[in-house]
């Protein structure tokens, strides 16, 4: 292959909501290929379910970018937020001491604690949805609703003041650049977060609450130790990006995925045992919520990727929009079936050693927001047409812009 005849990745596409058509013809045709990515090095993409999960999957595969050889994501000069290197905290990117600090953590992130939140979700959702009413149709639901709701969730769940949700989302945006940022704003904004959470970690560390940020300061394991300050630096950090970004966006993108086609939206409100099934389906379809569509791996051996040799030195992109829609996977994939059998086993939230561990409470919150809004607001619609949706661009995390509906 030619430099020239490398596609430049992202893809555009037809509408925001519709996937780019190139990702089917690749995963059809060349599912293991190169594309020149907004920094202008060259990543290998890979479109296939199987391929895609046994990336996610094997631990031999670096999700530590900030080394020689690895492509860079951004323009900026540090190649983004894969790409940066960030002291203190590596060991519990990759190997023993990821698996340390996932074992600290994963005791409060079960199905069954996260379902001991589900009343202050409701009661969440409930306030924020009855002050979206009190303004009066149509609402920005993103704006209303999406924003705000995870916020509040994980300000909660970590002791964080939720009116500082402002400050959140300006340095998250920042940190998850591709195009749109200058290197200085990027720094500034590591620092000021930073700074946020060492004085949270503090302040939690001093006046123990309820709260998981409070429990993990005092934990101890006999195996494990406790987490350093800057585990729990990265820690937090990472809760609450993840808690504002993609939460925040997904639940936007549910809302006018179903809404587009409405009768997905009208078959939750006569039969609402399809909420589970219908957040699924759409976690699974969804195409816009990463822009390059998986966390990138490093290979630093050959490996087999079907039938292809992909040499050491490599950067792995494994995109889920097109392995989600995989028909070696999913029968008649493009089909929105919420009582589909294997629809849980897409791989939106990862697979392997580095599996989403905040999987239970984002499908609460999506749980929770589908129930109100069907149960609330029988007669909700979009105020635009579906392909008057505008993506969010210029950063890794996607999503829409200002979701408007009518009720």
């Amino acid at each position: 292959m030619t430099a020239d005849a490398i596609p430049d990745f992202p893809f555009d596409r037809p509408t925001a909501l519709e996937p780019p058509p190139q990702l089917a013809e690749l995963r059809d045709k060349c599912p293991v290929s190169h594309v020149r990515l907004p920094s202008g090095d060259v990543a290998t993409l890979v479109t296939r379910y199987d391929d895609a999960r046994a990336v996610m999957a094997d631990p031999r595969f670096s999700r530590n970018l900030a080394r020689e050889g690895a492509a860079r994501l951004s323009t900026t000069k540090d190649g983004g937020l894969f790409n940066r290197r960030s002291e203190g905290t590596m060991d519990i990117r990759e190997g023993q001491g990821h698996m340390r600090w996932r074992r600290l953590l994963s005791r409060w992130f079960t199905a069954r604690k996260m379902e001991v939140w589900r009343p202050r979700v409701q009661a969440m959702t409930d306030d924020l949805l009855d002050a979206m009413l009190a303004k009066g149709s149509p609402g920005n639901l993103s704006a209303g609703l999406g924003l705000p709701l995870p916020v509040r969730v994980i300000c909660a769940l970590v002791g964080a003041p939720s009116e500082d949700q402002d400050k959140f989302a300006h340095w998250s945006r920042t940190m998850l650049t591709l195009t749109r940022n200058t290197q200085e704003e990027v720094d500034q904004a590591y620092q000021e977060f930073t700074s946020y959470v060492s004085d949270l970690v503090d302040h939690n560390r001093e006046n123990p609450g309820d709260d998981l940020l409070s429990e993990l300061t005092q934990i101890t394991d006999a195996e494990d130790g406790r987490l350093s300050q800057d585990e729990l630096i990265s820690t937090v950090r990472g809760l609450l990006l993840a808690g504002h970004e993609t939460t925040s966006n997904m639940i936007a993108i549910m809302v006018a995925m179903l809404l587009a086609h409405r009768e997905r939206y009208e078959a939750v409100i006569d039969d609402p045992d399809l909420i589970p099934g219908t957040v699924e389906e759409v976690l699974r379809l969804d195409s816009t919520l990463s822009v390059i569509g998986g966390v990138p791996r490093f290979i630093t051996e050959d490996v087999e990727l079907g039938e292809v040799t992909v040499p050491a030195g490599t950067t792995l992109i494994p995109n889920t929009t097109a392995a989600n829609r995989d028909p070696a996977k999913f029968a008649d994939p493009e089909r929105f079936d919420p009582r589909r059998q294997n629809s849980n086993q897409h791989l939106t939230f990862g697979a392997g050693p580095h599996y989403c561990l905040g999987q239970p409470l984002a499908r609460l919150e999506l749980q929770v927001v589908l129930s109100t809004l069907t149960r609330r607001l029988p007669g909700l619609r979009l105020r635009d047409a579906p392909e008057d949706l505008r993506l969010r661009t210029g950063g890794l995390s996607g999503g829409l812009q200002d979701v408007w509906v009518t009720w």
